[in-house]
């Protein structure tokens, strides 16, 4: 495990912005494929996402057990939400919320 998966901390604090965001449009849709998350992510930040940002990130959400990495054929891999990033993401959501009702 890496140290950007440091276990002593909560699931999303360390990880960047990027990182969140990937599990943020994964947490729409189950199973999308690595081009797919790309144009989501390149309409949301009006820009191209390069390639390598892309997958570099999502290897890294694999070491940290919140994204499976899965193939879909000899060519595609899917990703989808690991039960660990869904409780995260959850536990997120409580907090900003609990942040909204001050």
């Amino acid at each position: 495990m890496s140290a950007e998966c440091a276990p002593d901390r909560g699931a999303l604090a360390d990880l960047t912005a990027f990182q969140r965001d990937l599990l943020w449009a994964l947490s729409h849709e189950n199973a999308r494929k690595g081009t797919a998350l790309k144009a989501d992510l390149s309409d949301y930040y009006g820009e191209a996402i390069n390639h390598s940002r892309l997958y570099q990130n999502l290897d890294t959400l694999v070491e940290c057990d919140l994204v499976a990495k899965q193939a879909r054929d000899r060519r595609t891999n899917e990703y989808s939400l690991t039960e660990t990033a869904r409780r995260a993401l959850e536990a997120r959501r409580a907090w900003q919320a609990e942040g909204d009702a001050t």
